[in-house]
């Protein structure tokens, strides 16, 4: 499996912002994202709370930047099946497309790509893609579909992996 990955994208669930009750005056969410049919990770759930801060870290390796992250907000239940809150979806590829320019020389903080939200993606608002101490970072804010309301913040960042074939960072 090594030799098809490019690297691993670490992505920081930051929070969720005025998610749906799905309880009587509240939730107990947590999220599952995937990429592609092999992956699959969870975060903890965070019980009655529509505002949840996560602050977790999760890690996919990336054989193919074309592969879309997909995104679900569950809220947890003890004797039925946990209730869905909405899901989203983001593209790694313009990110990865960052990844592989010659950034040496750019200063820190510098917006190197926007992203706008539009009918394709689920961004809430404009996603900035920039360098943070020599790293390439993205902040992206979704606003979760198939739900009354809510949006979940996250933050990308990408570790090159010894001994990939083609590491974009290099």
């Amino acid at each position: 499996m090594l030799d098809r990955v490019l690297g691993l994208l670490r992505i920081r669930v930051v929070r969720g912002v005025n998610l749906a009750v799905r309880d009587v005056r509240s939730s107990d969410p947590y999220l599952v994202l995937r990429m592609g049919n092999q992956q699959k990770l969870k975060t903890r759930v965070i019980k009655k709370n529509l505002n949840p801060e996560w602050d977790e870290e999760l890690t996919f390796s990336v054989a193919d930047p074309s592969v879309p992250v997909k995104l679900e907000v569950y809220d947890k239940d003890t004797f039925s099946l946990d209730d869905p809150m909405g899901n989203a979806e983001f593209d790694v590829q313009p990110f990865f497309e960052v990844l592989k320019m010659d950034l040496k020389g750019a200063d820190d903080g510098t917006v190197i790509r926007k992203q706008v939200p539009n009918r394709q993606n689920c961004l809430a608002e404009e996603s900035n893609i920039y360098l943070i101490k020599g790293k390439v970072v993205q902040d992206i804010v979704l606003r979760l579909r198939n739900v009354e309301c809510g949006e979940i913040e996250l933050k990308l960042q990408w570790v090159d992996v010894p001994g990939a074939k083609t590491s974009p960072g290099k």
